[in-house]
């Protein structure tokens, strides 16, 4: 859903109004981009740590001297030998600051104004004592998942030990950004640094900091290490940080907590009215696909109609329709039926005659006979001239590939190359997707890919394992993977067709019961099960209708998908746009 005729944007220069006001006015159009409420969220903590999400008050004690405060209290707490003396940390002047701040603010470094507290032994932690570990955060949102003691951490390790009131920051992978303020006295792994400030100090604002996009690309930019990356410590003491006068740092804590409840409100909001929509949606795409007579139909289709364009406004509802549309094909729904077409029957008659003489010419092994249908294995019921059938009964040949040990990568120009399975997982041929057959490995073209084939992948996710694509366009010297079943149709069934039907919802619930595996991760369909699926037959000539009925609507649904994309780009200028003029 869109937001773009909602409220204006704010005046560019010169504009006299708050950023916190600016944000309120223009809550649906920022939370309408995309990712707009996580964006949104950042957007207050940024302007939060350069000044702009309160006014400033020329009464407070300037942040000037909170720093001379700060220096003092550190002075006294070396010389009473409660903290020790620091390495001298490189002055801040106009060169190096990160961005301007308000006249009353300063630019001071972290390990100015901070230590981070100290490293208690293991046998030295009380058994009742409170233990924090990272797990126990949850990331972004610095909720606290879980409160353990020590006695059921089993920990092996030293801790940090910190005090009611500390900011306790995640310094393994930052980028998940696990930053707390502690409740209580307490002890924490060592890949958290529990920030202690000199002198009088408001640590929910540090934590606005520390959470900042600004603070969180320092902090990016500066860690170390691939699979793990760290903040180091001395980085930390050599951050910039952006400090307010006292007063205004309260200030700041209460519009960011109102600003962010705002927020919750805003995602509970689009949540409820995203999930009553695809409700709305699938309830009368339901009142297509379970309408009891054309009359029936005709009124759902009709009632559907007239709010087209105000119930397919997001993409799973697009996706909706388009499956619905493929169950409406398949059950004959979609076009009119012709009195004068060939009959089903009688197209698998001329099906069965047509394999009999292939197989008297030597040219069609004799197949494995298919079981029976019985009437509670129907799905529903069809029109007059359709028929139910196996999918074996439209296949002259069936066989798997070959999987060898392969490049870890594409194959270059026309080289040998085996098809990864997921060429075949999204309805779309994607050779493209392969691996290099090795130089020392002669191919086998028996398993090339050939045009008009019939692909489905015998192993993949529950989601997309038995996905199937019709080949068209394929380039040369590409071979089946052992994980891709090969199925040559007859001539007497449309390909595209046949694909529908693979694709249609009560195709992949047939998969979803006989799919075997254990992981939702890795199901495997074997080819008997492929061959058994039930095919609604309609006369061939209402196949070719089908298929060019289904072409017209899916480019309808793409054209929604267009348009969709293009007001969401537009969407997202406007309020990057909007961003801009509040950051600036």
């Amino acid at each position: 859903m869109t937001a773009l005729n909602q409220s204006p944007l704010p005046q560019a220069e010169g504009s006299n109004l708050p950023a916190s006001t600016v944000l309120t006015q223009n809550l649906p159009l920022l939370a309408g981009a995309p990712n707009g409420i996580k964006k949104l969220r950042e957007l207050i903590l940024e302007l939060a740590v350069r000044g702009k999400l309160v006014p400033q008050d020329p009464n407070d004690e300037p942040a000037s001297e909170l720093l001379k405060r700060i220096a003092e209290e550190k002075a006294r707490l070396v010389v009473e030998g409660k903290i020790k003396k620091q390495k001298p940390l490189a002055e801040v002047d106009e060169t190096t600051q990160p961005f301007e701040l308000p006249v009353d603010w300063a630019w001071t470094r972290l390990g100015e104004i901070t230590n981070f507290g100290t490293t208690t032994k293991k046998d030295e932690i009380p058994d009742d004592a409170w233990v924090l570990d990272l797990e126990d955060i949850e990331k972004d949102t610095s909720r606290l998942l879980q409160r353990t003691h020590f006695y059921e951490r089993n920990s092996l390790s030293d801790k940090n030990s910190f005090t009611k009131g500390d900011v306790l920051y995640g310094k393994l992978r930052p980028y998940l950004n696990k930053v707390l303020v502690a409740e209580d006295d307490g002890f924490c792994t060592t890949e958290i640094l529990p920030f202690r400030c000199h002198g009088p100090f408001v640590a929910h604002y540090f934590m606005i900091a520390l959470k900042s996009p600004y603070f969180l690309s320092y902090v990016n930019a500066r860690s170390y290490g691939m699979k793990m990356p760290r903040l180091g410590t001395e980085d930390g003491r050599q951050a910039f940080f952006p400090l307010p006068p006292l007063a205004e740092q309260h200030r700041i804590v209460a519009k960011v907590d109102e600003l962010m409840a705002l927020c919750d409100r805003l995602e509970a909001q689009q949540a409820d009215a995203e999930s009553a929509h695809a409700q709305l949606v699938q309830a009368l795409l339901d009142s297509l696909t379970h309408a009891s007579d054309a009359t029936e139909f005709a009124a759902n289709w009709q009632r559907l109609a007239e709010h087209f364009h105000t119930l397919f406004t997001t993409e799973p509802s697009i996706d909706a329709l388009k499956q619905t549309l493929l169950q409406l094909a398949v059950m004959g729904k979609l076009v009119p039926q012709d009195p004068a077409d060939e009959s089903a029957s009688e197209l698998l008659q001329r099906i069965q005659t047509e394999k009999q003489r292939l197989m008297a010419e030597g040219k069609l092994k004799k197949q494995k006979p298919l079981a029976a249908i019985d009437e509670d294995e129907k799905p529903y019921e069809l029109p007059p001239q359709w028929q139910w059938s196996r999918l074996g009964s439209h296949v002259i040949e069936s066989g798997a590939g070959w999987s060898p040990s392969c490049d870890p990568r594409r194959r270059d120009g026309n080289e040998w190359g085996v098809l990864k399975v997921s060429a075949v997982s999204w309805g779309l041929y994607r050779p493209e997707e392969n691996k290099a057959l090795p130089a020392g490995l002669d191919p086998r073209p028996e398993h090339q890919v050939v045009e008009g084939d019939f692909l489905v992948s015998r192993a993949n996710t529950a989601e997309l394992v038995a996905r199937s694509v019709v080949v068209e366009n394929t380039p040369v010297n590409l071979m089946l993977s052992d994980k891709i079943v090969r199925l040559k149709l007859t001539s007497f069934c449309d390909r595209r067709y046949v694909n529908f039907v693979n694709s249609a919802a009560f195709a992949r619930e047939y998969y979803g019961r006989v799919a075997a595996g254990t992981s939702s991760s890795m199901k495997n369909v074997s080819r008997e099960q492929i061959l058994s699926l039930l095919i609604p037959l309609p006369p061939l000539t209402e196949q070719h209708r089908i298929v060019a009925k289904v072409d017209q609507l899916m480019a309808l649904c793409d054209q929604l998908k267009t348009r969709l994309t293009k007001a969401r780009q537009l969407n997202q200028q406007l309020a990057s746009t909007l961003v801009e003029q509040a950051v600036a």
